[in-house]
């Protein structure tokens, strides 16, 4: 299983990646606030390299549940200065976490290869800024938008539904001339989804497979963890966390996003030890 960016391709067959988490914003459920400063940013981006990150997922905008929109310009000016920087000194992979086809162009101009988009690359715009670049794309799930994806979502068949929007998207994605090998796919656990859903999401990732593309699991501190260990403070959150990795790996996920690195990529690479043949 291949997945491709304009510079480089990743060989997904028996390793997975980790994608860290960088929010370069005022207001994320888990960490905002803390990297606002370019200067953090950077600091912040370094320690998730040194713990094994094979991409850097970069954003200025939450998408929280209840979160307020960002404007195109200030997004772009929080998140350009980090990207020109680390383009710079490292050669590890960026993303840029964005759903405004205006800032993954400034990004991807400052050095970004990989747009990962919440609202699951449904903007024209946006599917012609893949096609003419080659960048590598994340297509995710979300029901309604951040601000009111949580105010009782429903679905008739979860797994369905998902299945659906992914398989309508790639084939939106060819009809625009997009090389399927850019594409992957996240069912976006939390977004606009119960606990319950939640849970059968990732107990049947495999199923949700569309064109032999990579999945990505994103489930890293979110409040679902809370839910079922009755415990709310973040840090009760990290070794659940790593578990779902295992977990997510053994049901199908290529790629893991994560706010730790390093416990979570040991977490991957003994699943996959197991998993070999």
């Amino acid at each position: 299983m291949i997945w491709k960016t304009h510079t480089r391709q990743f060989d997904l067959s028996q390793k997975g990646l980790t994608m860290g988490v960088l929010n370069v914003t005022s207001d994320s459920f888990s960490d905002g606030g803390q990297f606002l400063d370019p200067a953090s940013a950077l600091a912040h981006a370094r320690s998730l390299l040194e713990a094994g990150a094979d991409v850097l997922d970069i954003g200025g905008e939450s998408t929280r549940p209840g979160a307020s929109p960002v404007d195109e310009a200030e997004e772009i000016r929080r998140v350009l200065p980090v990207i020109e920087a680390l383009a710079r000194e490292t050669r590890v992979a960026l993303s840029i976490d964005t759903m405004k086809p205006g800032v993954a162009r400034a990004a991807l101009e400052k050095g970004a290869e990989i747009v990962n988009d919440v609202t699951g690359l449904q903007n024209a715009e946006m599917r012609e800024l893949i096609r003419s670049t080659g960048c590598g794309a994340v297509a995710m799930h979300m029901k309604g938008t951040p601000r009111d994806m949580q105010d009782a979502p429903f679905y008739g068949d979860i797994l369905e539904e998902i299945r659906g929007f992914f398989r309508q998207t790639l084939e939106a994605c060819l009809r625009s001339g997009i090389d399927p090998l850019c594409l992957a796919f996240d069912p976006g656990i939390g977004f606009g989804k119960t606990l319950a859903h939640n849970l059968t999401l990732l107990r049947n990732l495999e199923s949700l497979r569309v064109g032999a593309r990579p999945l990505v699991l994103g489930v890293s501190r979110k409040s679902f963890i809370a839910k079922v260990l009755g415990t709310s403070p973040l840090e009760d959150r990290h070794w659940p966390t790593v578990a779902l990795t295992a977990y997510g790996r053994i049901r199908g996920a290529q790629i893991v996003r994560v706010h730790e690195v390093a416990p979570n990529l040991q977490a991957m690479r003994m699943t996959e030890a197991l998993l070999a043949p």
